[in-house]
């Protein structure tokens, strides 16, 4: 099905009053701020700047942020969002001081490409799940140019099951997904029975060898398979795996420091009874 972007973006953008508490006047008050810090005679740390040195500060708070959206709590998420925010507004700065492009060109990007990636709501197209959404985003992103490997302008830093998320996404966009749940499931359980016999065929063998390339790419398949089962279930993998990491620390160390009052030490444990108390350990 051919779907099209909304035709010339900019000239639906929404009319009147800036829906905020105060009409997004501290939004523009933050880029005064920033370019005030920038200015010749602002401050030396921040006229010292550049994107490079700023790299570790983007990651940080983004970092922070997640943290913030784990933990549920307005006020922490509020301040997070202000930081990460001031990230994107002194990037912007930079550009602007070295005549490259300013923060107004930024955002116009983005609004274009908003409003053009989204024709369900600013023309005719039809979408009514998020499912359709996203589809026809990414066949209006491939149909802005020319084709590209779904992997295209993906960071080579980013971590492996967000990659595998993304790249499933965009097959999808394109036509290749699971016409139903239930491939999706057999798909996990037929990688689960080629890691099992990869794993009895190299039972003994040399980890570091020839049986460890194997098992590491029947264990890939079974990572990718899952995180595809959880993309048709609508659930984020990242997320999903980084609230049961949190739990099985929570609980680890529950059943831990039990052990400890006890006298008890958890290697001397058989397996049953580990589990016992990792079970008993909410």
């Amino acid at each position: 099905m051919e779907v099209t972007g909304t035709p010339d973006p900019l000239d639906h953008v929404p009319t009147g009053p800036v829906p905020t508490g105060r009409g997004g006047q501290r939004l523009l008050d933050l880029v005064r701020v920033v370019a005030r810090l920038r200015a010749p005679d602002g401050c030396p740390w921040d006229r010292a700047q550049t994107h490079r040195s700023l790299r570790r500060h983007l990651l940080d708070e983004t970092y922070e942020l997640l943290d913030a959206i784990e933990d549920g709590d307005a006020s922490r998420l509020k301040e997070e969002l202000g930081d990460l925010l001031l990230q994107a507004v002194f990037h912007a700065q930079m550009a602007a001081d070295d005549g490259s492009f300013d923060v107004d060109d930024v955002a116009e990007g983005t609004v274009e490409k908003l409003i053009a990636r989204h024709p369900h709501v600013f023309a005719d197209v039809e979408a009514d799940t998020p499912e359709q959404v996203y589809a026809n985003w990414e066949r209006i992103k491939a149909a802005e140019g020319e084709p590209k490997p779904i992997d295209a302008e993906m960071p080579g830093s980013l971590p492996s099951l967000l990659a595998a998320q993304k790249v499933q996404r965009r097959a999808s966009g394109r036509g290749f997904d699971w016409a139903n749940l239930a491939g999706a499931v057999d798909k996990v359980r037929e990688e689960l029975a080629e890691l099992e016999e990869a794993a009895a065929g190299h039972e003994g063998a040399d980890r570091e060898g020839a049986a460890k390339d194997a098992l590491e790419e029947e264990v890939g398949d079974v990572l990718f398979a899952v995180t595809a089962l959880a993309r048709r279930l609508g659930v984020d993998a990242e997320t999903a795996l980084r609230s049961t990491t949190r739990k099985f620390v929570a609980r680890f160390d529950t059943m831990d420091e039990a052990a400890r009052a006890e006298g008890v030490r958890l290697e001397d444990l058989g397996e049953d009874e580990l589990l016992r108390r990792f079970r008993a350990a909410r």
